[in-house]
């Protein structure tokens, strides 16, 4: 009886993997690994002069921290975070200055769009080194201000400035311009 039980359990387990398994052609990639205009794969497959998002987590180190620094008014500058989103606290007569960048590869202008006007963001539509962008600003913030535009390869970017209130300081949404216009600015 026992023995029964047992080839019983056997068989039922080799019907259920035979069941559960499939051949898929392709070539396997880990999750995120297939080859996109930023991995070294897709680099190596056709590189084009020029491109500066090839590699997953330098797009931070587009434009330099002098150039950031300059562009918000800023003496001094720490890196805080890089990921798909990059922070720098930047410091001078203007106080602390918040500035963070974000590149989404997926990422859409129309998603983008949406998003702000849900969280009731007052937009603008702008043009930077021709191409659509977003110009973004909380209610009654004039202290801080994002541009969104889409990137040199696939998906967004965008800049956030957040000067610290009470401070005299530049535009926000300027300096925001600034470095959406230095990270479009393949040529420079």
């Amino acid at each position: 009886m026992i023995a029964k039980r047992a080839l019983f359990a056997v068989a039922l387990s080799a019907v259920a993997l035979t069941g559960c398994s499939q051949t898929t052609d392709g070539k396997a990639y880990p999750v995120g690994g297939a080859p996109t205009p930023t991995t070294d794969a897709y680099v190596a497959q056709g590189d084009q002069p020029g491109r500066q998002f090839r590699n997953l987590l330098t797009e931070c180190d587009t434009v330099t921290d002098e150039e950031i620094t300059k562009a918000v008014g800023g003496e001094d500058i720490q890196r805080i975070f890089f990921g798909a989103i990059c922070r720098w606290d930047v410091t001078g007569s203007s106080g602390s200055i918040k500035v963070t960048f974000n590149w989404f590869e997926n990422g859409s202008l129309e998603v983008e769009r949406a998003t702000l006007d849900k969280l009731k963001y007052i937009v603008t539509e702008t043009n930077i080194q021709g191409r659509r962008a977003l110009q973004e600003q909380r209610p009654n913030d004039p202290d801080s201000c994002g541009v969104t535009a889409g990137a040199p390869d696939s998906g967004i970017i965008g800049w956030w400035v957040q000067y610290v209130p009470g401070f005299p300081h530049g535009d926000p949404c300027a300096a925001a311009t600034k470095l959406t216009e230095l990270t479009l600015n393949l040529s420079r």
